[in-house]
């Protein structure tokens, strides 16, 4: 598949895995996603890993900061998306926050979504219902299998995980994120054409 084509459904190519931490789980988890997602011919991944890009705090006035068009580029060339973060108060990490906020409908319009979140201690739903919401509210499609994984430091080790559902669900993510980015996109809704700023 040439690089940049949207024509098939090749990728969930992002993967911002937010945590600074070293120790952090959400990039072996992240990365098992793609890996599942590769056993398919003609599929390509790209991971993004916020630690590699500047990205200073978003200033709508300088939205061309740092390494903005870099990652606009990479997330607007994808079919689909996989957003990846810890559990930063029962939310998703500002990290990831500041990185969504440089993208827009362009990146994110019509393009497959796929969620995990990775926590230290409970269940982490909410942060997964936030991130639902802001890629519908980009028109993005969320596909409804999404992963979660509570007390995180005991699934995994080595970068693999050693809990069998845990690393059933990452591999389901995979393969969902390139059968559901097959789906061509469903006719626009009143509600998704009446969204301000969706056609800017």
């Amino acid at each position: 598949m040439p690089a940049g084509t949207r024509d098939w459904p090749a990728v969930p190519r992002w993967n911002p895995r937010a945590s600074a931490r070293g120790g952090c789980q959400t990039r072996p988890a992240c990365r098992k996603v793609l890996a599942a997602a590769t056993a398919f011919d003609d599929v390509e991944t790209d991971c993004i890993d916020l630690r590699e890009l500047s990205l200073p705090v978003f200033d709508a006035d300088a939205d061309g900061a740092g390494d903005a068009a870099e990652l606009r580029a990479r997330i607007g060339a994808a079919d689909s998306i996989v957003l990846g973060t810890p559990v930063y108060h029962g939310s998703y990490s500002s990290a990831l926050k500041n990185a969504l906020d440089y993208c827009g409908f362009d990146e994110f319009e019509d393009t497959t979504v796929g969620v995990l979140c990775v926590a230290g201690g409970s269940f982490p739903t909410t942060t997964l219902e936030h991130l639902r919401s802001v890629a519908r509210a980009l028109n993005a499609w969320v596909v409804p299998h999404q992963v979660a994984i509570p007390a995180a430091r005991d699934r995994f080790e080595d970068g693999e995980p050693i809990d069998g559902g845990t690393r059933d669900r990452l591999e389901v993510l995979g393969r969902r994120m390139v059968e559901y980015g097959r789906i061509e996109p469903d006719p626009r809704t009143i509600e998704s054409t009446q969204n301000v700023g969706a056609d800017d």
